[in-house]
């Protein structure tokens, strides 16, 4: 009694996993559909697989900014401490000439216009070229307050 019911389970089983058109047959001139309608979506395996991939690079894409914000501080740093050194040796090398005592004879009649004996001055004058005592000119005011603060002070004086 139970052989029966175990063939018949058997052939429904194999008849259910064959598609519909090739358990029944197909009407005469009627063209053959090659896919079922509901397929060609993305499967659930598909999806969980982009909702993992969409959770990793979200997960990686702020340690990765934190690493090149990182990178492009320390590429900073290394050149400002680069300009740092170089000022550093100019500073330096400007120290040595001043430990030279032509070079500082040198500056002193330069800067401060002073002659050995027996020499005769001649201190030329070419508009800004020298400092000629005159109080430097304020530029214009821009604002209101500027121009309120210039004319108490133009009032005081």
């Amino acid at each position: 009694m139970r052989r029966p019911a175990l063939r018949k389970r058997a052939a429904d089983a194999r008849s259910s996993a064959r598609p519909a058109a090739a358990r029944r047959p197909a009407i005469a001139g009627a063209a053959k559909r090659l896919r079922a309608p509901g397929q060609g979506g993305l499967s659930g395996r598909a999806l969980a697989f982009l909702l993992v991939l969409a959770v990793l690079s979200l997960s990686y894409a702020i340690p990765v900014r934190i690493y090149l914000t990182q990178l492009a501080e320390i590429d900073t740093m290394t050149q400002a401490q680069e300009a740092q050194r170089r000022h550093i040796s100019s500073l330096e090398e400007e120290a040595d000439k001043w430990n030279d005592e032509e070079y500082v004879r040198i500056q002193v009649r330069k800067r401060l216009y002073w002659v050995q004996r027996g020499e005769i001055p001649l201190i030329p004058i070419w508009g800004d070229a020298i400092d000629m005592g005159k109080p430097p000119t304020k530029p214009a005011p821009t604002t209101w307050y500027e121009t309120l603060m210039s004319s108490v002070d133009a009032a005081n004086g």
